[in-house]
């Protein structure tokens, strides 16, 4: 049985790093015996053209897609396309998402056939034997279908306690040359299960209320996994990992022990760590702690079930600026009864603590206890246009706040960060900055580049180099691809021709030689 895997598209301004839920279900697809391949419009360019070539070269017996709501679309137009091309393919889809709107999806969009629900790893093993044989379908647990007019939902099946055996994700199918290139850590979870109650969170739900950590040595297989395929840094995306002090240092220990020398970040609570946890951090090569805070009123951390104190956050903060580390803290406008007394507090004292930090627009995703009980709340949600719920613009309203009243209150921050950019823009060209400030314009300006390189997919455009050009020469090859990439990419052309050296010294990109000339290729 061949499976193919739809990464989707994904903005680059949502930092799109090696995707992890798609990875742990391809390696769930090979558990179950499948030939399993991915294809990653994350980091490449979508067409349909491309994606008919894709399956006529393959020639999957079934299509998956994973999405958040935020890229929901565009799995599903991908979907659409598979449908279009090849009626008879078996299109699925899961994630939190299309979890908590099965229904909905499978009555609105034909083009989905069925919907994994919540954790698929044990679902996928035991539906992917029967998936030419639909009249054994209604016996598996934790997914939905579409019978004729009816849509048959299975249920939700039971966690997964024993998440030792769940298999490793499957990142080698990914493009991997592609994600070294775009520069951002992977990222990898620890354990799954979240016990805190958050309203604006699909943790719970999703993974469960009690939390299930792996072995420590299957996460420090993970880690060195993660090395060999060439990446030097990594990002604990689980919420509960800074939680027991005693596995924390189990697996910083385990990290020097095998000689890990890996950079690292990780998410933490601010009401679950101490100095101790964090030292055993920094010593292991963690460097930056992001902080969910999302409020400065305590009556709303109160009202959204966050079950922190702001004497927590900054007591947390003390601590991982004491280590060594950097920390940073994300809060949450527009949360419910937000008020302009609750966005001032919020502001003061995300100012206080003297750290980076950012905020975010709430997204009430389906599935979400404020969601769900939208009428409990002073709360009103005012789209259901799925790509809107990318956190980057006000899509509620309060009694007391308008949506361009919380725009208002971000528009100041912004502001303020845009025009201390700008300085840096400025100074970078008529060369006042600092080296430091220098290196941080040149990376925003190479990153930019690298993302036109991977999105338009250039290298494949114009990488093929006919003999007649090159003279014999074996470094024309390379000139002539850093020539077309200069006249394709607007900027600096430096930066352009540094840019493509960069990928082909490090082995990203290599050129194959033959008689009829030069092709260049992501490794």
């Amino acid at each position: 049985m061949r499976v193919a895997i739809i990464a989707a598209p994904y903005p680059l301004e949502e930092f799109p790093s090696p995707p992890l839920g798609i990875s742990y279900v391809a390696a769930a697809f090979e558990a179950a015996g499948c030939e399993v391949r991915i294809f990653d419009y994350i980091i490449s360019c979508y067409s349909k053209e491309k994606l008919a070539l894709q399956l006529a070269d393959f020639q999957p017996d079934a299509v998956g897609a994973g999405s958040v709501t935020m890229n929901f679309y565009e799995a599903q137009k991908i979907l659409r396309d598979v449908k279009s091309i090849h009626p008879d393919i078996l299109t699925m889809m899961g994630g939190p998402h299309v979890s908590f709107t099965v229904e909905e999806t499978l009555r609105t969009y034909p083009e989905i056939d069925l919907i994994f629900i919540g954790e698929a790893d044990d679902t996928i093993v035991e539906f992917a034997p029967l998936i030419r044989q639909k009249n054994k379908w209604k016996s598996i647990q934790g997914i939905a279908y579409r019978l004729g007019d009816e849509i048959i939902n299975n249920g939700k099946r039971d966690f997964i306690m024993d998440v030792d055996r769940i298999p490793q994700p499957a990142r080698r199918l990914l493009p991997i040359s592609r994600y070294r290139a775009l520069g951002y850590p992977a990222s990898m979870i620890t354990g799954r299960g979240c016990p805190h109650g958050c309203i604006f969170c699909l943790g719970r739900k999703m993974v469960g209320s009690k939390v299930r950590r792996r072995n420590t040595g299957l996460v420090l297989d993970e880690m060195e996994q993660i090395a060999g395929l060439g990446f030097d840094r990594i990002n604990i995306a689980d919420d509960l990992f800074a939680s027991d002090t005693k596995r924390v240092k189990e697996i910083c220990n385990g990290m020097k022990e095998r000689n890990l020398k890996l950079a690292w970040s990780a998410f933490a609570r601010v009401d679950t760590v101490n100095q101790e946890m964090f030292d055993a951090m920094a010593a292991a090569g963690c460097d930056s702690i992001s902080f969910g805070v999302e409020s400065g009123s305590p009556e709303m951390l109160k009202r959204v079930k966050k079950g922190i104190k702001l004497e927590q956050a900054t007591e947390a903060i003390r601590m991982c600026k004491q280590s060594g580390m950097v920390a940073h803290a994300s809060f949450m406008v527009g949360l419910p009864g937000e008020s302009k007394e609750t966005l001032r507090q919020t502001g003061a004292f995300a100012e206080s603590l003297k750290i980076l930090f950012g905020y975010h627009y709430l997204a009430p995703f389906p599935g979400t206890t404020l969601c769900e009980k939208i009428d409990k709340y002073d709360l009103e949600i005012l789209t259901r246009e799925w790509s809107k719920y990318d956190a980057n613009d006000a899509i509620v309203r309060t009694s007391e706040l308008t949506p361009q009243d919380i725009r208002d209150f971000v528009a100041v921050y912004d502001n303020e960060m845009n025009g201390h950019w700008q300085k840096v823009l400025d100074n970078y060209k008529t060369g006042k900055n600092t080296s430091y400030d220098d290196m941080r314009v040149e990376g925003q300006y190479r990153m930019n580049i690298t993302f036109a390189i991977l999105k338009e997919d250039l290298v494949e455009k114009h990488g093929f180099i006919d003999a007649a050009s090159l003279n014999g020469s074996k470094d024309s090859a390379q000139k002539i691809l850093m020539e077309r990439m200069k006249k394709t990419i607007s900027g600096d052309s430096r930066l352009v021709e540094n840019t493509v050296n960069d990928f082909i010294s490090r082995g990203y990109l290599q050129g194959e030689r033959s008689d009829k000339g030069c092709t260049w290729r992501w490794s």
